[in-house]
């Protein structure tokens, strides 16, 4: 397969390496937006600035420049912008013939000044601005340091297209990376927008040290949350089980590789905002989309309370402790609730 990997940070770095190194022998291509992060990663053979020291397959293709002239031809091209990003890729993507596959989880902000009231999830905008793609989403719970080393992962390719799924399972279900298709594209992009909101307030639990007690709680009541608000959507709910749900949830709450848990446990320990977010290096996209899920929700009249207290962390609001208290203060209610 021909495979074009468009955005050159930790994660579509380690998926380009993954399916370069796919027993097939695909011919891979990733594209890097700075030339001059390309110049370096040709001549280290590493991308240096977020994966450093893990060498790049001898077979994989840095490029950079204008990334139209690498589609034509392609079986698969995958998007690994930040979600900000997103609308601008597919729109120059209009045309493709190719399947599309994007690897950012989460809401886009709704721009400033329009009169849209909250953002929208990645098969939404596609849907606005390049609806003529064949297009899905590839996620589930990964750190891009691990499949970069090559390291056990299950994923999940979702979309409404066959041609999709297929592609991405024939591009990187392998020995150490296995790939479950899915149909509801809906429920797997709520799965990945909402968990990163959910593991700053995992982090903030587990920065205030307040016990393993409160981190099962915030994560399964969090997962109670997601599963509200993608049945609203019109996500299925066993989805809510799997990789994209439960799996990416308990990731990105638990692990120490998680930048939206650091955010979290940046603030518990004093840190504002900005300082928390510069510290990383890195994306956290919980910060970028936790106001956008929160509306989305009162928009649809789900009731999410850790979002909401996260929302007022990430404004200032509140601090972490009062955090706490406000979640804890909540009245008693049904579990099914």
């Amino acid at each position: 397969m021909k495979i074009i990997v468009l955005g050159a940070g930790a994660w579509g770095t380690a998926v380009a390496m993954s399916a370069a190194q796919h027993p097939a022998g695909h011919a891979v291509t990733l594209w890097a937006r700075d030339a001059a992060q390309a110049d370096q990663m040709r001549a280290e053979r590493q991308n240096t600035r977020y994966l450093p020291r893990i060498p790049l397959p001898p077979s994989l293709t840095v490029a950079d420049g204008a990334f139209a002239t690498l589609w034509p031809g392609a079986d698969l091209v995958i998007v690994a912008t930040p979600m900000a990003a997103l609308r601008g890729m597919l729109q120059a993507l209009r045309g493709c013939a190719a399947p599309v596959a994007w690897l950012c989880k989460g809401f886009e902000a709704a721009a400033a000044g329009s009169s849209d009231t909250f953002g929208l999830l990645a098969h939404e905008i596609q849907a606005l601005v390049a609806p003529e793609l064949i297009a899905g989403v590839f996620s589930g719970p990964s750190f891009a340091q691990e499949v970069a080393l090559g390291q056990p992962t299950a994923l999940v390719a979702a979309s409404a297209h066959a041609k999709v799924r297929d592609a991405l399972v024939s591009a990187f279900h392998s020995p150490s990376v296995r790939v479950y298709a899915n149909e509801d594209i809906v429920g797997v992009e709520v799965g990945g927008a909402v968990k990163n909101v959910l593991a700053i307030a995992t982090g903030l639990c587990d920065g205030l040290e307040l016990g393993l007690n409160a981190r099962a709680a915030l994560i399964t009541r969090g997962l109670a949350e997601m599963t509200r608000l993608g049945l609203a959507l019109g996500a299925r709910p066993d989805t809510f089980m799997g990789l994209s749900g439960l799996g990416d949830l308990v990731l990105t709450a638990t692990g120490d590789l998680s930048r939206n848990r650091r955010v979290g446990m940046l603030l518990a320990e004093g840190k504002t905002l900005q300082q928390a977010v510069e510290s990383l290096g890195h994306v956290a996209e919980g910060v970028y989309s936790a106001r956008t899920v929160a509306q989305r929700a009162a928009a649809l009249g789900v009731d999410m309370p850790i979002t909401r207290a996260v929302v007022a962390l990430l404004d200032g609001q509140l601090t972490p402790s009062d955090a706490v208290v406000t979640l804890m203060g909540r009245g008693p209610a049904s579990e099914l609730m």
